[in-house]
Parts: C-alpha cells; sequence; structure tokens
C-alpha cells in the first residue's frame, strides 16, 4: 500500500450485532470497497490478522479507530481468542474481522472464527472485495468457467506429490498459492505429473507496481525461474487437462518407461494424466505391462 493513496470517503452506519468479514486489497490501497470502510469505521469491534496492517489501512483513508478495541486474532492466539469475539457479539456488539489481504478465511486464520459464529448461530456477513484467486485467474488467461482453489500444497514431499497426482486429472483450472523460494520445486514436481506442455501462468505482485504474470508452459515456467528467481507473493495457475484421443502404443510406451522408475500405481497416474486416460484404465494396463503381458 502507498501512501500517496488518496482517504476515500466513509460513513457510519448502523451495524447489527454479529461478525462482518471484511476483504482487504492484495495490494493497491484504493481496492478497498466503501462498504468495508463504512464497517470498519461502524463497528463496535475491529479484529485482524495483523493489527498494523489494518491499523495502516484505516489511516490511509481516514478511517478513525477512536477508543475501539483492536484485537489481533491470528493462528497462535485463535483459540484463546475466539472465545472473547463470540462473547463480545453475544453481549451486543458488532465486530469487523479484516483479512490480512483478499477475501477473508480463504486461507486465512478467520475461517475457524467464522465457522465458531455460524455454530452458536450468530449472524455472519462479508463486505466482498478484492481476491488473489480470482484476480489470478482473470490475469491467467486460462478457462475460467470451472476451477478449483487448492490452497498451498503439503509440506511434505510425499504428501506433496500425492496432492498432486490427485489433482493431475481434475476438469477444472487449478488455482493455488506458494512461496517465491518453493515455487520452483513445485513446477519441477508438476512436469513429470501433469506434463510438461501443460499451460499455466504465474502471477506475483498482483495490483502492486511490480506486478507480473508469466505464461506458458509448466516447462516454459520452470525454465524461466531458473533465469530468474521470483519474488513477492506468487499465485499459480495451472489449465485442466485437456482430453486426447490417445493411440495405445503411445499410452503403452509411455507405461513402460514410467515403469523403470516407478511403481505399478505411481506410472499409471503419471501416464493417465499424461494423456487424459481413466486412472484405473491406466493402472491395469500397467500390471499387465509389468506381467509382461500383450493382449490389446
Amino acid at each position: 500500500m502507498s501512501d500517496t493513496d488518496h482517504p476515500a470517503v466513509f460513513k457510519i452506519v448502523d451495524l447489527p450485532a454479529g461478525f462482518h468479514f471484511v476483504a482487504t486489497p492484495i495490494g493497491t490501497a484504493r481496492d478497498i470497497t466503501l462498504r468495508a470502510l463504512d464497517i470498519l469505521a461502524s463497528a463496535d469491534v475491529i479484529a485482524a490478522e495483523d493489527t498494523r496492517t489494518v491499523r495502516h489501512l484505516m489511516e490511509l483513508h481516514g478511517v478513525p479507530i477512536g477508543g475501539r478495541p483492536l484485537v489481533a486474532y491470528h493462528d497462535h492466539n485463535g483459540a484463546a481468542q475466539r472465545p472473547r469475539l463470540l462473547r463480545m457479539v453475544e453481549e451486543g456488539k458488532s465486530v469487523a474481522y479484516a483479512s490480512e489481504a483478499g477475501t477473508p478465511l480463504v486461507a486465512d486464520p478467520g475461517y475457524q472464527l467464522g465457522r465458531a459464529a455460524i455454530d452458536a448461530g450468530l449472524f455472519v456477513t462479508c463486505a466482498p472485495g478484492p481476491s488473489s484467486v480470482l484476480t489470478a485467474l482473470t490475469l491467467s488467461g486460462l478457462p475460467s468457467d470451472r476451477f478449483l482453489f487448492a490452497g498451498f500444497p503439503p509440506a511434505a514431499a510425499g504428501a506433496r506429490k500425492k496432492w498432486l497426482e490427485g489433482m493431475a486429472a481434475s476438469d477444472a483450472t487449478l488455482v493455488l498459492f506458494d512461496s517465491p523460494k518453493r515455487v520452483s520445486r513445485l513446477l519441477a514436481e508438476m512436469s513429470p505429473i501433469f506434463g510438461g506442455d501443460r499451460q499455466a501462468a504465474l502471477c506475483r505482485e498482483m495490483t502492486k507496481r511490480f506486478e507480473e504474470v508469466l505464461r506458458g508452459t509448466i516447462d516454459d515456467l520452470i525454465a524461466r525461474l531458473a533465469e530468474t528467481a521470483p519474488r513477492g507473493e506468487i499465485v499459480l495457475v495451472v489449465d485442466r487437462m485437456r482430453r486426447t484421443s490417445a493411440e495405445p502404443a503411445d499410452v503403452d510406451a509411455a507405461l513402460k518407461d514410467a515403469l523403470e522408475r516407478l511403481s505399478v500405481k505411481e506410472a499409471a497416474a503419471e501416464v493417465a494424466a499424461q494423456f487424459g486416460v481413466a486412472r484405473r484404465e491406466a493402472y491395469q494396463r500397467a500390471l499387465q505391462l509389468r506381467k509382461g503381458g500383450t493382449e490389446e
């Protein structure tokens, strides 16, 4: 956010007791909505993953905090703070929860707060606004009629491989998060599972001064990142599997190659993703080839 942004107009409104989740800018401060500013100006209590960020955002737009409570709510203190915030609402207060960046509760510690509020039968609403998921999907140029937000990949290598195999044959465009330090490794692991020629887009620093979108195949992105390491916030968008009419001989050749490196199950998953064939069919054929069978 830039200190040169000019204050927007807000108004004090009568908010009902409950939780008012507020989407906040993913970069440019003026992406905040007027309704979001109204809520931040009017709520009895302000809660946020990082109180410094929401304080700065409110200062940029001329929204005074006054004597209202400003409550930090994050992964490390959520269990302790949830009862306090729920009790405030039960006592008739309106609580605004501001995400750190983007749409609240999406890959955000506020999810547990929202879930607890709903379970308790409390009023919950949301002021929609900036979203890194939808922004990246828009910038990617990839199909947007059906998409799957997959979040962050697992940290453990084995779990990450299984996670990727489970999504490789998806008929939806994939949107996921990763850090700039790990995204090159992720793309390298994707290549044999998704196929290096799968289209993808790496979006970074969206809405900020150095916004950049790298588009091309997975292998193209691997080569480009080898030349220049990425920086900043990253969202990776990957095209859905394109179903093709695979020649049996090509599938067999790929299975034989994969079986030299992988188990039957892993080889079947890799080739199924590569050719767009059913994993069960690839698995049965891999079993036949492993046993030395040649039946069609």
